[in-house]
């Protein structure tokens, strides 16, 4: 039996099945107890790793695809002739062609499609180096092809094994949409990580160890080489092995992997290359084939019901129209507004929420003088869909955020009222803004985008990958706003900030927590500090009695949980802040980051014209309190202490959730309260597929 399985022609291919398993299943045990508090059971745990071989299997069927096709096709008549070349020079012609018109997709980024070219042109050298070699040489060759290809393979997977380690570290889950992106911006995330990791010294140890793994493979190498097998025997084992990939294609659903009501364990009996895999072909999702829908009358009648309010008239009689007239009886006021959105200020971070690490010295002083919403949730956990929620002020569609998609310009949103106002309308960044399709974005929507690049080298205090310390950010706002008072008008101003994201550095000497600890704590104790810093300049301004300060999360640190969508992974403060107009108060009101937008038009008391989906919570009754929150996946709609989740495929489920440990309990299925939540995100869906949210 042995002499079958491991001295044949394809022994090389079940040494990289074996070991892809080994590895694969080191993995899952390691991200399991690297986590405190999962409340995996014991049928749970049985489950993950049961369901996890099967995902593991399925990459494996991928991983040995070139193996089996160089195993299958060698033989003694080529390696002695020249046919070999002419062989190899065919398939790397055709695997060109394929790259560069099927396989990669148009917005990956110049630094992966250089080294695609690489790859090609090291492949070609290697087969016209092969037609001038004798066939001695050739026939050697084979042995050290595979002896190079276990190599790579093994470091590859021993680096995705570091890989998720750290992505586990940070988001608590196998790769999703954020590793896609991750993979679009590689400058940005390969600086990230080498600022935040020893990078030299973890890749030497996986060269090592990818070393000495083949070094104790060698015999079965050989015998991949050595052993004669006829041509019809190759021919019959490789069709096998390569229908394994067309059946995993075909046959093994990503939903498997949800087997249980604890998010943990579905994760963990997942597979990272895995859902890699299906979070880069589910970019977007389309709302009518994988949820559960009404009527879009019906849909449409429950979202204007929602959106009726006493001070919004709906402009006309289409049933598809959320179009409405704001108004207020008092006069406009054209006041400034500068909303600063904080990278992952969690409401945990702040004493007002239990907090005792006093992060936030300076902004758990200043709640106490601002309107300080204490019940506000982010729609989503990336940046990127905050900057949507703030902007446009609509649900989180499933997929990638709208900032991310193409055909995104000239929406309706808070910019664009403003600029019909008379307002000068800016956006600015401590980073580059092409991150994240920042620049595009807002610059296809009426911003003027303002980034690092407009910080001259010598006023730059500190900078790290993702972009300038967020002092040197405020003084260039500073700046910026200096110049809009000198122009005379009234301006809104959009300030995002960097410095609470890994790999959590900041000048020194500004906090009592030193740089060099590179921990979360540090980084939001320095943005508090820096917020501090230009609020106190602020204050010393001519425009400052007229502008309203707006400080809110994109989203919080983390959305782990072991519940599908836990609701403190979205809990956020905002605190609204301007002593000379507004009276100090807490607002504890269900409120969406949806909400905010027209919130701020709303103290303004602006009369304009409304596509948002957002409410002015100051003026909006208890009643029709909600909120949204989601994952690339999951819709969340929060309202009446219940939370609606749906799901892929036209999966909807009813949650009581626990506002202060974020688990929750299955509810019984509220109707009313389902076709509100299908509603929002339907209509949502439909107005942006049929182009309907412009200005």
């Amino acid at each position: 039996m042995y002499n079958k399985i491991f001295r044949n022609r394809f022994s090389f291919v079940w040494v990289i099945i074996g070991l892809y398993l080994i590895l694969s299943t080191l993995t899952r045990i390691g991200l399991l107890f690297a986590t405190t508090g999962t409340g995996i059971t014991v049928g749970q745990f049985t489950g993950l790793f049961s369901i996890g071989i099967v995902y593991d299997l399925a990459i494996a069927s991928f991983i040995i695809i070139p193996f089996v096709l160089h195993l299958w096709l060698q033989n003694e008549y080529i390696y002695r002739r020249r046919v070999l070349p002419f062989v190899c020079l065919f398939f790397a012609a055709l695997l060109s062609l394929l790259i560069f018109t099927k396989i990669v997709p148009k917005d990956f980024s110049p630094q992966l499609y250089t080294a695609i070219i690489a790859y090609i042109v090291f492949r070609w050298a290697i087969y016209l180096v092969l037609f001038f070699v004798p066939a001695s040489f050739r026939s050697r060759w084979r042995a050290g092809v595979l002896y190079f290809g276990f190599v790579v393979v093994t470091f590859l997977l021993l680096l995705n094994i570091v890989s998720e380690w750290f992505f586990w570290q940070e988001f608590t889950t196998r790769y999703n949409f954020i590793a896609v992106d991750y993979l679009v911006y590689t400058t940005e995330v390969l600086g990230n990580i080498a600022e935040s990791y020893p990078i030299v010294w973890i890749m030497t140890v996986l060269v090592l160890t990818a070393i000495a793994l083949t070094f104790m493979s060698r015999q079965l190498i050989r015998h991949s080489v050595s052993q004669p097998l006829s041509f019809g025997r190759r021919t019959l084992l490789a069709s096998c092995l390569l229908l394994m990939p067309v059946l995993v294609y075909v046959g093994v659903p990503e939903k498997w992997r949800h087997f249980s009501n604890n998010e943990y364990a579905n994760s963990l009996a997942g597979n990272g290359m895995y859902e890699f895999a299906v979070a880069f072909t589910q970019n977007e999702l389309d709302f009518y084939q994988f949820y559960q829908t009404l009527p879009d009358t019906k849909a449409f009648k429950l979202v204007r019901q929602q959106l009726q309010s006493p001070n919004a008239r709906f402009v006309d009689n289409d049933p598809y129209s959320i179009e409405r007239e704001i108004s207020y009886p008092e006069p406009e006021r054209k006041l400034n507004v500068v909303l600063i959105s904080v990278e992952s200020l969690s409401a945990s971070f702040m004493q007002a929420f239990g907090s005792d690490k006093n992060i936030t010295p300076y902004l758990d002083s200043l709640s106490s003088h601002s309107l300080f919403f204490t019940n506000l949730y982010a729609s989503g956990t990336r940046t990127v869909r905050g900057l949507e929620a703030l902007s446009l002020s609509i649900p989180p569609t499933p997929g990638q955020s709208i900032v991310k998609r193409p055909d995104n310009a000239n929406m309706f949103s808070l910019g664009s009222v403003f600029r019909s106002k008379g307002y000068t309308t800016q956006y600015i960044y401590g980073g580059y803004s092409y991150f994240d399709n920042m620049q595009t974005f807002f610059g296809g929507n009426g911003y003027t985008v303002i980034d690092r690049s407009a910080i001259k080298p010598a006023d730059v205090h500190y900078q790290n990958i993702w972009g300038v310390a967020d002092e040197d950010l405020f003084t260039l706002a500073l700046h910026t706003l200096d110049s809009n008072e000198a122009a005379h008008k009234p301006f809104f101003t959009h300030i995002m900030t960097v410095s609470n994201h890994r790999p959590y550095t900041y000048p020194d000497g500004r906090i009592d927590i030193p740089p060099s600890t590179q921990s979360r704590e540090g980084a939001v104790k320095y943005t508090d500090y820096a917020i501090n810093k230009f609020l106190k300049e602020a204050h010393t301004k001519s425009w400052f009695d007229s502008t309203i300060f707006v400080i809110v999360a994109d989203h919080c640190a983390s959305s782990a949980g072991s519940v599908d969508l836990p609701v403190t992974g979205y809990h956020i403060p905002m605190l609204i802040y301007a002593p000379k107009i507004l009276q100090p108060r807490m607002v504890s009101d269900l409120t969406a980051q949806i909400d905010v937008a027209p919130t701020i038009l709303g103290m303004l008391r602006l009369q304009y014209k409304s596509k948002f989906f957002g409410q002015d919570i100051l003026n909006t009754p208890a009643e029709k309190q909600r909120a949204f929150i989601s994952t690339y996946q999951g819709l969340g709609y929060m309202r009446n202490g219940k939370l609606v989740i749906q799901s892929p495929v036209k999966t909807v489920k009813e949650y009581t959730p626990d506002l202060k440990t974020g688990n929750a309990t299955a509810s019984r299925i509220d109707d009313s309260l389902v076709n509100q939540a299908i509603a929002y995100y339907q209509c949502t869906s439909w107005l942006l597929r049929n182009k309907k949210q412009s200005e």
